[in-house]
């Protein structure tokens, strides 16, 4: 068995420079950078005039906030990129950290909230076990080896081809009956709101359901930017298909079909986000300095410019000017719902009871119309604002929040440390399948975990009955092109 650090006689070595001056350089950086995220901020934060509650809700944010900090800090000066634990801490410590800090001092939340102050303790207790358990999950993972058992490749250079084009005509295919539905190329660039509003009128969607809509959005995008993935991984890793014409042109127009049904404008932030992340992990598959930048401009650009990226959500008549005295008030008035939302599923859980695996086998079954299954559960955001009596039920419901409603406690910490577990494993096994590869596409896993590492910010938002669709359609994509081989027979091939 093999540890993912040890050396192999296939594994590229660097020149004993590079490891020295980047040693040298994070020295130099690991100082400012846990000083600025773990005690500036935070304390700027702490600092600004609103409510001055200092509470036990206030505190306990506080150690939340420094907490993934500190831990986010740790993942950017790595030794080794660890694409799917750097981002779920980035998340931690934006949505569930800074921003819900910055609502305690202000006094002013997203989302109201209905109950208690102590429902507000509970839920940022709840969130540090979480967060607390993740990282056990992750230190168990860390202390196993490697097996070198079975894998899942792309197979033979010429199968590889012909699955690929095969994905590609998937793409193609399944973008433009998208298009067509919802009117042309047009729509595209207008807004959100205008989509959907072609997406309901286009025959495929039901008042009862959204599975319809679901699907057309879903093979709509998620094939085009598989193909797009693969395409980069494979003009990265081989200098033969860099010089194939026909390989560059179907790359060319695979991005330009990406622009027009991934662009930022007709696509909910979250998933351009996940777009971005995953085409900058897939062409720059081994530059730390990437991994680093990411997710070092990700809080930057989350905390400042996130915000103000909904423009394109709604048509002229319905968008509102973004108007803010700070830096700061923008996180209390839009998106980072987070924290408050689990705030309120303890009111309502309170009042209601746990589910017991209900609400997890609705996102599992998301695929069944509810005409079929008639008391198929609404998403867990949606169910707790329409308890709290809101018109707007377009609510997050954290990963966190998803496993305690149904699980209680000890379920959720369970359960985030299982996602730790299977997102070290995941993150040691990706650097392998970048660095022990060699020329050509490798393993799927070089492609599958840069997408997964971007489509964890909706995966943690929640709820996961939205979430679900295009990871399964995405799972489909990667079942076509995918062959399950033994590593040992792939070597003497």
């Amino acid at each position: 068995m093999t540890s993912v650090h040890e050396t192999t006689p296939t594994a590229r070595t660097t020149p004993a420079a590079a490891p020295t001056s980047w040693a040298m350089l994070s020295r130099a950086l690991s100082v400012p950078l846990i000083l600025g995220l773990v005690c500036f901020l935070p304390a700027v934060v702490a600092v600004q005039p609103g409510s001055d509650v200092r509470d036990t809700a206030f505190w306990l944010q506080l150690v939340l906030t420094c907490y993934s900090g500190t831990r986010l800090a740790t993942m950017i000066l790595s030794t080794h990129r660890r694409l799917l634990q750097g981002v779920f801490w980035m998340f931690v410590y934006i949505a569930m950290g800074v921003a819900p800090l910055a609502q305690v001092v202000i006094g002013r939340t997203p989302t109201p909230m209905v109950g208690p102050r102590s429902d507000l303790v509970t839920a940022v207790a709840l969130i540090i076990v979480g967060c607390a358990a993740f990282d056990l999950g992750s230190l168990l993972a860390s202390r196993r080896p490697l097996r070198r058992g079975r894998g899942t490749r792309l197979g033979p250079a010429t199968a590889h081809r012909v699955r690929l084009r095969l994905l590609a005509l998937v793409a193609f295919a399944a973008s433009a009956f998208y298009v067509l539905k919802v009117g042309g190329p047009a729509v595209f660039f207008s807004s959100r709101q205008e989509i959907s509003a072609s997406v309901a009128v286009s025959g495929v969607a039901s008042p009862e359901s959204n599975v319809g809509s679901a699907f057309l959005k879903g093979f709509g995008t998620v094939p085009a930017l598989l193909a797009l993935l693969f395409y980069t991984r494979r003009l990265a890793t081989s200098r033969q298909a860099r010089r194939s014409p026909s390989t560059v042109l179907v790359w060319v127009a695979l991005l330009l079909l990406n622009a027009l049904v991934n662009n930022p404008v007709s696509n909910a932030r979250y998933w351009f986000v996940t777009v971005l992340v995953s085409l900058l992990f897939t062409a720059f598959p081994s530059s730390a300095a990437m991994y680093r930048t990411v997710l070092t401009t990700g809080v930057v650009g989350a905390l400042v410019l996130f915000p103000y990226a909904d423009r394109f959500r709604y048509d002229d008549a319905g968008r509102r000017p973004a108007q803010a005295s700070s830096v700061f008030e923008p996180l209390t008035t839009k998106d980072y719902d987070q924290t408050v939302m689990f705030a309120n599923t303890v009111s309502w859980v309170d009042t209601q009871g746990h589910t017991y695996g209900r609400q997890l086998a609705g996102s599992a079954l998301f695929f069944v119309p509810r005409a079929v299954w008639s008391g198929k559960p609404k998403d867990t955001g949606v169910r707790v604002g329409e308890w709290m009596g809101l018109n707007m039920t377009n609510l997050s419901a954290p990963l966190w929040t998803e496993l305690w409603v149904d699980f209680g406690a000890s379920g959720m910490a369970g359960g985030l440390a299982l996602v730790g577990y299977v997102a070290a494993r995941t993150d040691r096994r990706y650097a392998l399948a970048v660095t022990r590869a060699g020329p050509g596409p490798g393993s799927v896993l070089a492609v599958a975990a840069p997408l997964i590492a971007g489509y964890t910010f909706i995966l943690l938002r929640g709820p996961l009955l939205q979430a679900a669709g295009k990871l399964a359609i995405g799972a489909l994509c990667l079942l076509l092109i995918t062959t399950f081989r033994e590593r040992k027979a792939g070597r003497r091939r």
